[in-house]
């Protein structure tokens, strides 16, 4: 028996004092209100109504339970209420990573606009290597994230890839930070700041092959993480640089576009295959919007001119 179905018959016949009515406002059959009325009873073992010609009556026993009933439906309404916010991801609270080097404005951007989005619900973000939230998204303990590729897929959903140009983060008083755009070719033989191997080898080894590709072949490659520890060791001379994405660069520091784009990183959001309910759906498309509007992120790699653009195109 369905308990709180046979409770809210109870307290529309209760209500109203009369089957016929109770019927008529629960659109059935007055014999059928009637039986589940008395199944109610039996499985009670009270007895709820009084029945005469005048209507129905609580008794004793009824006033007892209907006291109880209101507040039973009244919880019950609350909890669907609530199951149906969660299931549209506007309650409850998502897990979820975003990759280093991703940039304040951009996480300040993407918790701003989730909340506007949903504004019952709550977002646990944290700040992971494309490793570690792999790793997590399989484990189950982050619901989704943004990776950057080549990543494992396996047993992972993922979102359309966006691409983000790096450029090149130079000391101010580095011959190169006084032209508004370099060729990769200028970067050859220089010392190269990038991030760990271990967090994302697949996509530190595809960095240095496009980089060989286009003709930079670097001095020498250091690992390093922190924006304050790249800072320093711009600043210690002027043969370091470091490949990033388009940055608010630091005191001392300055930020160029490489012609043509010939570096780019892939992003994307992602979350354990099957397990993609609306609010990881929301937060999907909350962060592909964000990278697209304050990161300069594009759906699709942007294409090596024949000829330079004009400094003009290149605004800083």
């Amino acid at each position: 028996m369905d308990l709180l179905l046979h409770l809210r018959y109870f307290r529309a016949v209760a209500e109203e004092q009369h089957f016929g009515r109770a019927a008529e406002r629960l659109r059935m059959a007055q014999p059928s209100l009637s039986q589940r009325i008395q199944r109610l009873e039996r499985e009670l073992g009270v007895r709820l109504l009084a029945r005469g010609r005048a209507g129905a009556t609580l008794t004793p026993a009824g006033r007892l339970v209907l006291a109880e009933t209101h507040t039973l439906l009244d919880a019950a309404d609350r909890l669907h209420a609530l199951v149906q916010r969660v299931q549209g991801g506007a309650a409850g609270t998502l897990r979820a990573a975003v990759p280093p080097q991703l940039g304040g404005a951009t996480v300040a951007a993407l918790l701003t606009a989730y909340r506007e989005r949903s504004p019952g619900a709550a977002l646990d973000l944290r700040e992971l290597t494309t490793a570690e939230q792999t790793a997590e998204l399989a484990a189950g303990t982050l619901d989704a994230g943004i990776v950057r590729h080549p990543c494992p897929t396996t047993g992972l959903g993922f979102g359309p890839q966006l691409h983000q140009p790096l450029g090149a983060l130079l000391a101010d008083d580095d011959p190169l930070a006084h032209h508004p755009d370099l060729d990769i070719h200028d970067l050859d033989g220089r010392e190269l700041l990038l991030f760990p191997r271990a967090t994302a080898p697949a996509l530190h080894d595809e960095t240095l092959t496009a980089c060989a590709r286009h003709g930079c072949t670097p001095g020498a490659v250091r690992e390093v993480t922190g924006s304050e520890f790249t800072h320093a060791l711009i600043l210690s001379g002027t043969r370091v640089v470091a490949l990033v994405p388009r940055t608010a660069p630091e005191p001392g520091t300055t930020w160029r576009p490489l012609r043509g784009h010939p570096l780019t990183w892939r992003t994307s959001t992602a979350w354990p295959a099957g397990r993609d309910g609306p609010a990881v759906r929301l937060f999907t498309d909350t962060a592909h919007d964000v990278l697209r509007e304050h990161a300069g992120l594009v759906p699709t790699a942007p294409q090596r001119r024949l000829f330079p653009r004009p400094a003009s195109e290149f605004p800083l």
